[in-house]
């Protein structure tokens, strides 16, 4: 193992956390990283004069460098631009919220998605971070891995967002292994009180770290619907399986 360069794991470590936890203060971040103060207020000196993050007059917080870093890994991002369509057609088709997430470890990111039309929504950006287990867009990537690897992936405990995540890890489990067996995932009310979502995994890659989720509102859900989205997910998969192809 490369053992890192302390200044380097410390910057790095900044950003992570103010990415995480958000605008920060020094003693904040001094506790949470446990970097001496002196050390850390160097850093940050430097991080701000670079443009990586803000200083106001108690609080530091990402800077406009961070950002533009951030948009030019979508920029180039070939999975982006090859699903942005067909995030389209799913949007423009059901007036929902679609989403592109990738697997991270034991969570998944989002990296593109598309807005409702509806005034009632889910919330949700470009960049969040969110527990695999408890999405669909993880439920569906964590299931196209082998079964003996996701115990070591996954943490103990299973953190829960809302009282309908799965948190037992046989329920789990078996939860992964209906996902195998129908092709799709579904998260009902799992990560957001109220919102349903439904994932499918686009193999893009060996082994598939994307998949497209569409989320709805629990008032607007039947399972027609689920089954409906579920088919619509699978064509759209079949588009950008066949699209890959030719790149």
């Amino acid at each position: 193992m490369t053992t890192p360069v302390k200044s380097a794991d410390r910057t790095l470590d900044i950003l992570e956390a103010l990415a995480t936890a958000g605008p920060s203060t020094l003693s904040e971040l001094t506790r949470a990283l446990d970097i001496p103060k002196s050390s850390l207020h160097g850093i940050l000196r430097t991080m701000a004069a670079r443009g990586w993050i803000e200083a106001t007059d108690t609080r530091f917080r990402l800077g406009l460098k961070a950002l533009r870093v951030g948009a030019a890994y979508l920029d180039t991002d070939d999975s982006v631009g090859l699903l942005a369509g067909i995030l389209d057609d799913l949007a423009a088709r059901f007036g929902e919220t679609t989403h592109l997430g990738r697997l991270d470890g034991a969570d998944i990111t989002y990296v593109a998605k598309r807005e409702s039309v509806h005034p009632l929504r889910l919330y949700s950006a470009i960049g969040r971070r969110l527990p695999a287990h408890a999405t669909a867009l993880g439920k569906a990537l964590l299931a196209a891995r082998p079964a003996d690897e996701l115990d070591a992936l996954l943490p103990d405990p299973l953190p829960a967002l809302t009282p309908h995540t799965i948190t037992d890890r046989i329920a789990l489990h078996a939860e992964l292994a209906a996902i195998r067996s129908r092709g799709y995932a579904v998260d009902r009310e799992e990560n957001t009180e109220g919102i349903v979502c439904v994932a499918r995994v686009v193999p893009l890659r060996d082994p598939a770290t994307d998949a497209i989720s569409l989320s709805i509102p629990r008032t607007r859900v039947s399972e027609s619907t689920v089954d409906e989205i579920a088919a619509a997910l699978a064509d759209a998969v079949d588009k950008a399986s066949s699209a890959r192809r030719f790149l």
